[in-house]
């Protein structure tokens, strides 16, 4: 439901809220936020709320420090596991310069830059989200351990599955959050979980997988436990992903695999945006985790496999990111990847039907390979037209290690 600031200066007053937190994302997609008290909401809502960019990765130095942010009141959550009593609520915001102009490393603003521009040649993507993370145990002094949760398997139940009643907990939170849950069970790593979300406009996609980072941790310390979202927290067990599923619509007949062409073309551009940390290059090319630039139907060896599904459910699921992405930059990308193969019909390549984990590398050799270390997707990255043509250069650079 879309709420406008009246609405919510309202709310604000009958419901006893106490705190409202004006939340944002740094450029590597770290979830920030201010707290403010009800009486300066009004402001807030007409002039912005000031913060020290300074302070905040890639956002600005001593000399240019002040930056505003602007409450998007649509966006208006309770926090449910804040007292019901002075209660607590969280808006995203737009983050502006002191002049009132975008500030050019709002990666949400990012985000709605991509959709206007889809927007404009007739298209509307939509995305759903699958999120996977490992449970471990604290140790005596809270801090996290190298432990799972336990030693479940691949969608066992209980009791083998310890980390049920966490993710129980976590989708009834979201559920109370207005974000809906489509599915969860356990992964196939020892404490491995995965928790997957609805098909929903781009941004709105953007924002909940923000929300269920933040959800997640919160839940599992509740619980004394750590929640771990990083590529691959146990070596020689499975890493975790940040699956993407994305269909479009809008005009053409083949809307889905010029997409595709577009994803496939720019993808090794984009995997430093989409896989930017060191230990996003050791889940690569393991367990189920793509290494080839190839597509199939149903294969999940597959960098994108269209998985089995008909009318208003199909599309297409890039399997390459990971949850250290900031979800507004690789939407954004994706999109602007997208519409490239629409605007310019580009042809998909053959589709690749074989299990690419097991066949001989001599027979893959015609098949091009995402950038297997940081470094060489930093250098991918810092020489790509495409990614000049839609981020600032000052926000690749924040991106690239060399």
């Amino acid at each position: 439901m879309k709420y406008t600031p009246q609405e919510v200066m309202q709310f604000i007053q009958e419901e006893d809220v106490k705190f409202i937190r004006l939340a944002f994302c740094d450029v590597l997609g770290k979830p920030k936020n201010i707290s403010i008290m009800p009486q300066e909401l009004e402001r807030a809502f007409k002039y912005g709320i000031a913060i020290d960019a300074s302070a905040i990765v890639g956002f600005g130095d001593e000399v240019y420090s002040d930056l505003f942010l602007h409450p998007d009141p649509a966006t208006i959550s309770v926090l449910p596991w804040r007292p019901e009593h002075g209660r607590v609520v969280r808006m995203f915001c737009a983050i502006t310069t002191p002049d009132g102009k975008p500030f050019a490393h709002d990666t949400r603003h990012l985000l709605k830059q991509a959709i206007a521009d889809a927007r404009q040649t007739g298209y509307t993507f939509s995305f759903g989200s699958e999120l996977e993370f490992y449970l471990f145990q604290l140790d005596e002094n809270g801090e996290p351990t190298n432990i799972p949760y336990d030693n479940a398997a691949y969608m066992d139940v209980s009791p083998d599955d310890k980390c049920e009643n966490v993710r129980r907990e976590i989708c009834l939170t979201l559920e109370q959050m207005g974000i809906q849950p489509e599915s969860s069970h356990h992964e196939e790593g020892p404490g491995q979980n995965e928790v997957d979300f609805r098909y929903s406009d781009a941004l709105t996609a953007a924002d909940n997988a923000v929300t269920f980072l933040t959800v997640v941790k919160t839940i599992a310390a509740r619980n004394g436990l750590y929640a771990d979202f990083s590529p691959k927290p146990l070596p020689g067990r499975p890493g975790s992903g940040f699956h993407i599923n994305m269909s479009v619509k809008g005009p053409g007949e083949e809307r889905m695999q010029q997409m595709m062409a577009g994803i496939l073309t720019h993808v090794e551009d984009m995997t430093l945006f989409l896989n930017p940390s060191e230990r996003s290059y050791q889940r690569l090319g393991a367990h189920k985790a793509p290494k080839y630039v190839s597509w199939s139907n149903n294969n999940r060896s597959q960098l994108i496999r269209v998985p089995a599904a008909a009318g208003e459910y199909r599309r297409c699921e890039l399997r390459s990111p990971d949850c250290t992405a900031n979800p507004y930059i690789a939407f954004a990308l994706l999109i602007w990847a997208g519409l490239d193969g629409l605007q310019n019909r580009l042809p998909l390549p053959e589709e690749c039907n074989v299990n690419l984990f097991t066949t001989s590398r001599d027979s893959l050799s015609h098949l091009q390979t995402l950038p297997l270390s940081l470094s060489t997707a930093s250098r991918r990255a810092s020489s790509s037209e495409f990614l000049k043509r839609h981020l600032p250069r000052s926000l690749i650079d924040c991106y690239c290690k060399e």
